[in-house]
């Protein structure tokens, strides 16, 4: 992959992908309600997720169900749903009490789960990985190590942004230790996770 190529997709993912969204919503409002180490995995979740949309991306199958309107518009309302409903949960399960008497962290695997459905339900991720990210993709040269390359560069980039952001939701429920201001935050955060998911379902069906 040409370095020009593979810079220009990493800003724009950057910039994209890691402005507040369903996925930072998710990990600032884990860091909020259950602290820095348990947001992570709601991140690792996403990441993963991230992977294997690049993998139907690059194997051309999610191009195919773009050509399907009704397979892409059930798609996106099944993701909305999901997502409508990790925004409940934002705002209904409690909030971390910083004495040790807050609401009681979920499993690892549920928190790991909740950052993989969130981010292949996202109709963001349906937009970047399956109609911009194969133009990136160069049909002259081995696609795997093109994969590869982009795998990599996209899972440091997004974990990057993903744990910047909860390291700066921890700091902030440190600093305010206050379990109101976390409720709040969570109510504010449910709101953008549901207003940016809304705007995506809108903004896609104008392709």
């Amino acid at each position: 992959m040409d370095y020009s190529v593979w810079f220009a997709l990493i800003v724009l993912f950057f910039a994209g992908g890691l402005t507040p969204g369903p996925a930072v919503m998710l990990t600032v409002s884990s860091s909020l309600r259950y602290g820095f180490r348990a947001a992570l995995l709601p991140a690792m979740g996403v990441s993963l997720a991230n992977l294997v949309w690049i993998s139907l991306a690059a194997g051309g199958v999610v191009a195919i169900a773009a050509t399907v309107p009704l397979l892409l518009d059930l798609l996106k309302v099944i993701g909305v749903g999901f997502i409508l409903w990790l925004a409940w949960l934002m705002v209904h399960s409690g909030t971390r009490d910083l004495r040790g008497e807050g609401v009681a962290t979920p499993s690892r695997a549920r928190l790991f789960a909740s950052g993989i459905g969130l981010q292949l339900a996202n109709p963001n991720a349906l937009v970047f990985f399956g109609l911009i990210l194969p133009s990136y993709f160069d049909a002259s040269t081995p696609l795997l190590p093109q994969v590869a390359v982009i795998m990599l560069s996209i899972t440091v980039t997004e974990m990057f942004g993903l744990s910047l952001y909860a390291a700066l939701a921890d700091a902030l429920a440190r600093r305010f230790q206050n379990p109101s201001f976390a409720l709040w935050f969570n109510r504010i955060a449910a709101s953008l996770m549901v207003a940016s998911v809304l705007y995506a379902l809108w903004s896609t069906t104008q392709l």
